[in-house]
């Protein structure tokens, strides 16, 4: 296990007070004229795992709000991924740097060392057809748009930095999307939204193109958002999520060799290990799967639950080489209620209720979770087929509003943001556990990241 290491850490924050840091380094024409024959050496080399003796790139923009907050200087320096989540953000916005002026500023970073840079691929049409926090610009149908004013655009800037053998584009590929098309398109956890996805196959179309595109670039590593185990760990979701994954990475032009792995617990608050409990537990003869929390799930924790569908992955057919990603940035769950150690073995709801150490009311809750803490440091090689935890969700930004805000991003308003909603069929009926006063999905939300600070495990020194 190696942590990931960041940059140079004085450099870096020098460079970024003297506002140079962004865009120091160009590729092609530009201010600083072509690149040079040594910017650009030869051959480029594939390697199982990105993130093994590599930095991971740090995203100034992320950096600077983080180290604005009180505290935050200490984790400032850690590493987050650049989301894509709207056709405008391949060039930038105000608030924002473009991908261009993030792939320079990674190539600075690196110094002439590995260095994996972290982009979330997130437009498709009719997008997260279950969370109305996060719908999209682009409607169910716009699938041309996508392809060519998305992905296209994408590519063919990635394309203008294959030459730099040093750099390893890790993209994590249009979150939420493929699991929808298992759990919520029949039976009480059905939207329309999702139906309409599964019948106008846009999804599986656009996340395969995604692929092909991608894949084709010699430096990118491509990793399909998995969902995670409180979604597709039951055997009635587990089986069918992988086929529907390998259909679509062998459809439309893409192949399993444009996969490189698969992330788990993308914008999540699931444990990465659930230390005081197992899932095979028994409590005076009645299992752990069946108390109330577990609800016959197979796994209990996100590491757990990506180690065997890794497996599950490789059987229906993807490369036995494939390595999962864990999105830890928000999966602490520390502070002053997390266990210690395990519970009471009286009966099984009580054993698990004071063993666990995932805070929520229930797996379902993905919003702005109230006393969610910052989870283990990003890490390359954690465990067996685990190729990094990874902060994929930069901490701080909101998954949603917790009530209705116009906008132009076509982010709509979910209830399960709302702190006083009393749940749905997708999260049992429960309680949403939402902060209040939260603002649109990625917008800087202030007092979260104040509580992910406070509730970090391991803590924050």
């Amino acid at each position: 296990m190696s942590r990931i290491r960041p940059p140079h850490r004085r450099a870096r924050r020098a460079a970024l007070a003297a506002g140079v840091l962004a865009g120091a380094l160009a590729v092609g024409a530009g201010p600083l004229g072509p690149a040079s024959a040594a910017d650009a050496p030869g051959t480029l080399a594939r390697v199982d795992n990105p993130y093994e003796g590599a930095q991971v790139y740090v995203n100034p923009d992320w950096s600077a709000r983080a180290a604005a907050e009180p505290g935050g200087a200490a984790v400032a320096d850690e590493p987050t991924a650049v989301w894509l989540d709207r056709i405008a953000a391949i060039e930038g916005t105000g608030e924002a740097m473009g991908l261009r002026e993030h792939l320079d500023t990674a190539l600075e970073q690196a110094g002439g060392e590995p260095l994996v840079f972290q982009v979330v691929v997130y437009d498709l049409p009719g997008r997260d057809c279950a969370a109305l926090a996060s719908n999209g610009e682009l409607g169910p149908d716009e699938i041309d748009r996508y392809r060519d004013e998305f992905i296209d655009p994408i590519a063919s800037i990635l394309r203008d930095y294959e030459q730099y053998e040093n750099l390893r584009v890790a993209t994590i590929v249009e979150i939420d999307s493929l699991p929808n098309l298992v759990t919520n398109v029949s039976g009480d956890t059905a939207t329309a939204n999702c139906q309409e996805m599964l019948a106008n196959g846009n999804y599986v179309t656009g996340v395969s193109y995604a692929l092909a595109q991608l894949g084709a670039i010699g430096n990118v590593y491509n990793y399909v958002d998995a969902g995670h185990f409180g979604w597709l760990g039951w055997d009635s979701n587990f089986g069918p999520s992988a086929d529907l994954f390998h259909q679509t990475a062998t459809s439309n032009g893409a192949s399993v060799d444009d996969v490189a792995g698969f992330i788990v617990n993308t914008a999540n608050y699931g444990p990465t290990v659930e230390p005081y409990y197992s899932i095979d537990d028994t409590v005076n003869g009645t299992p752990v799967r069946q108390s109330e929390w577990v609800d016959w799930n197979q796994y209990n924790d996100n590491q757990s639950f990506a180690q065997g569908f890794r497996e599950e992955l490789v059987r229906q057919g993807f490369d036995p080489g494939i390595g999962m990603l864990i999105d830890t940035s928000r999966n602490g769950w520390g502070g002053p209620d997390r266990p210690t150690g395990p519970g009471p073995m009286t009966d099984v709801n009580a054993y698990v209720e004071a063993s666990r150490t995932d805070g929520r009311i229930h797996t379902g809750n993905w919003c702005n979770q109230s006393g969610a803490g910052l989870g283990e440091r990003p890490t390359a090689a954690p465990a067996p087929g685990i190729d990094a935890y990874a902060w994929i969700k930069p901490p701080g930004e909101s998954d949603g509003a917790s009530e209705e805000i116009p906008n132009d991003e076509g982010k709509g308003f979910d209830e399960m943001c709302d702190p006083a909603y009393q749940g749905n069929p997708r999260n049992g009926n429960n309680p949403s556990g939402a902060l209040p006063d939260a603002p649109l999905s990625g917008d800087w939300f202030s007092a979260q990241f104040q509580e992910l600070l406070a509730n970090a495990y391991p803590p924050v020194s």
